[in-house]
């Protein structure tokens, strides 16, 4: 159950949310358009970051872009 360690782990890398227009799920109350947030683990559809909360949630990829850009 390696999704339990991903809050203590290493940040892989940072990424800028860049809109929160969900046609499915509501991520509004989760992610801010504009902020930047830190990367625990991703797959090819899904990035995990810390979200508003403090705890670590998956997303499509869509709504972020690299920071490093």
């Amino acid at each position: 159950m390696i999704h339990k360690e991903w809050q203590e782990s290493k940040t892989i890398r940072q990424v800028k949310c860049v809109h929160t227009e969900a046609k499915k799920y509501v991520v509004d109350n989760v992610l801010t358009t504009g902020k930047v947030y830190d990367v625990k683990n991703e797959t090819e559809e899904f990035i995990f970051v810390v979200d508003n909360s403090g705890k670590v949630g998956g997303f499509y990829k869509g709504y972020f872009e690299d920071v490093n850009k």
